[in-house]
């Protein structure tokens, strides 16, 4: 595909996430929503009338099909994820799925497979390596100033009931190992630039209604030596969001979103690190110029695939 030809997009799922990505899109030169996919018709023509897209449809299939999509994006439940990724390759299209790539590995294997055999781009929105903030860490990593030495890192939500980020009712059940502890594991392999070796997880009581735990603990440990520590919980009535700390041989960071500060909570200058501030938007920038430029993109489903090995792991030894 040509550097200027205008790349044609689907997006399905047009929830709190899909949203973000629309209006990530819109930022995008020669970039075109031509289709969305949702489960509910009336709701997708709402977004679908927002953003332009002139096609609109509750069967995946039908905008797979269609001569004026080149590119999907993905934002579906994640039990969806790896059928879905394949099926848009299988069709001849770009696929970017929304992270977690899978929850179960053979899954994701599966997609990797697929992305090989038919050479199309395929994607992972693991955002935090697009946030400025934690591009700015790498830079620093890349350039020999900055070595991890530990990653502490607490995500928390407050979430006793199934709701998405907007405050309504989910359809699907969220995970703390397959979806949270995803976006650590991979940043973690990608800022060390190093497997972890070690891993370990203990979790608290069962939710009695939603059936998964509400409280993780994990440990990881890199080839390199450096250690990463994962606290995460739904149960935490206090600042909500995922706040990472790099302790390094020359400094520590924290980040918190897009915004980094030093230890001592001095703020950092990270406008000027990339196009924009906001880490879905870079992530979708990726993706278009990947698909322009017929190259792996950062965050393609054969990279991001040894997290969820990981996770194959921790979930093995949490069931034993």
């Amino acid at each position: 595909m040509s550097n200027n030809k205008t790349v044609r997009i689907a997006l399905a799922g047009p929830g709190a996430f899909g949203i973000k990505h629309l209006d990530g899109l819109k930022n995008i030169e020669g970039v075109e929503v031509t289709s969305i996919i949702g489960r509910e018709l009336g709701k997708a023509q709402e977004v679908a009338t927002k953003y332009g897209a002139k096609h609109v449809t509750t069967d995946l299939n039908e905008a797979l099909a269609r001569p004026d999509v080149d590119a999907v994006i993905l934002c579906t439940p994640t039990q969806m994820h790896a059928e879905q990724s394949i099926a848009a390759m299988k069709a001849g299209k770009h696929v970017q799925v929304e992270i977690p790539l899978c929850d179960k590995l053979e899954e994701g294997r599966a997609v990797v497979e697929t992305q090989k055999k038919t050479g199309l781009v395929a994607m992972c929105g693991h955002t935090r390596r697009f946030n400025p903030s934690h591009q700015y860490v790498n830079k620093k990593i890349k350039a020999g100033e900055f070595h991890i030495q530990q990653m502490d890192v607490q995500t928390y939500f407050f979430r006793r009931t199934n709701m998405n980020a907007l405050g309504q009712p989910r359809s699907w059940t969220d995970h703390l190992l397959w979806h949270h502890a995803a976006h650590t594991v991979d940043l973690f392999q990608y800022q060390t630039g190093s497997r972890v070796v070690k891993a370990n997880a203990i979790q608290g009581p069962i939710h009695p209604n939603l059936g998964i735990a509400m409280d993780m603990s994990i440990q990881l440990q890199a080839e390199n030596g450096a250690i990463c520590t994962l606290s995460l919980s739904f149960n935490n009535d206090g600042p909500l969001g995922t706040f990472f700390r790099y302790i390094g041989d020359t400094a520590t960071y924290i980040a918190r979103y897009d915004d980094l500060f030093t230890g001592k909570e001095e703020k950092i200058d990270v406008s000027k690190v990339d196009v924009s501030m906001n880490g879905i938007e870079l992530q979708d920038r990726e993706f278009i110029a990947a698909i322009r430029e017929g190259r792996e993109p950062n965050s393609s489903v054969g990279q991001v695939l040894a997290c969820y090995e990981v996770l194959d792991r921790l979930e093995k030894q949490l069931e034993a």
